[in-house]
């Protein structure tokens, strides 16, 4: 059975959609069945995937999630599953605000991701979650489906001043809803080493956290390389194997594994 992890945080910019990306392609690389699910209605990860006018797909997780909110009849879900280097998807676009909207009127919506998601677990080694930047309808419905969640962090004083909340929304999911739900680590993303902020941030974080959750210990770097790679919509360990970004996504897959053998 496959495992669910939801990449999470409440700030925007902390580099959730790339190590969704990132992660997933690391994984792959390492013999794993992967699937990616961009539930943000930004759809930044459709965009790496090179999806150019998102707005205009009629196949995305938004489809999936109104079809199951107005109980339609069941969708094909092969059919919303796309492939590129090995890693599966499914994409996103503006039309998951509506259910974001009508998800908040519903009773007991919290778990249309769980029953979306639920069917594919036979089928993937890990299912990554891509959220939206908020602790709303989507992000619980993300946390309602996940079996662990990891935390993305940037070194910024307004990145850290959010992780308290996400944390607390974590804990009273796992206690209302989902009993399975763990928090697998923080990962510390956007890292510049050269900067005393940096330093004095990633301290705080160890100092405040590391009883309670793992902080892991691949941290990945601040480089341009993994903007430009966006832009080509390739996996940084594509577009430039030798950077520190490539082999630190690829270090924190392995770090992942080793928690779960």
């Amino acid at each position: 059975m496959g495992k669910i992890i939801m990449v999470g945080s409440q700030k925007g910019g902390v580099g959730k959609t790339v190590t969704t990306f990132n992660l997933a392609h690391s994984l792959c690389e390492m013999g794993k069945k992967v699937l990616t699910v961009d539930f943000d209605s930004q759809a930044n990860l459709t965009t790496c995937y090179g999806a150019e006018d998102a707005a205009s797909l009629d196949h995305t997780i938004g489809h999936l999630m109104m079809a199951a909110l107005e109980d339609m009849p069941e969708e094909d879900i092969s059919d919303y599953i796309m492939t590129k280097d090995g890693v599966d998807f499914i994409l996103s676009s503006i039309y998951l605000s509506v259910a974001d909207a009508k998800l908040r009127l519903e009773m007991g919506a919290e778990r249309m991701l769980s029953e979306i998601l639920e069917p594919l677990r036979e089928k993937y080694d890990y299912i990554l979650i891509d959220t939206c930047p908020s602790l709303g309808a989507l992000t619980i419905n993300a946390l309602s489906a996940a079996d662990e969640v990891i935390v993305t962090v940037n070194p910024q004083l307004l990145a850290m001043m959010g992780l308290q909340d996400f944390l607390r929304t974590a804990v009273k999911i796992r206690k209302r809803i989902n009993s399975r739900l763990e928090i697998v680590g923080i990962l510390l993303t956007m890292c510049d080493a050269r900067t005393t902020l940096c330093r004095v941030l990633t301290e705080e974080v160890t100092e405040n956290f590391h009883q309670r959750i793992r902080i892991f210990e691949t941290r990945i770097p601040k480089t341009v390389k993994v903007g430009e790679s966006v832009y080509y919509s390739m996996p940084v360990a594509q577009y430039c194997p030798k950077s520190g970004a490539a082999v630190a996504y690829q270090n924190f897959a392995k770090e992942l594994m080793s928690y779960e053998s």
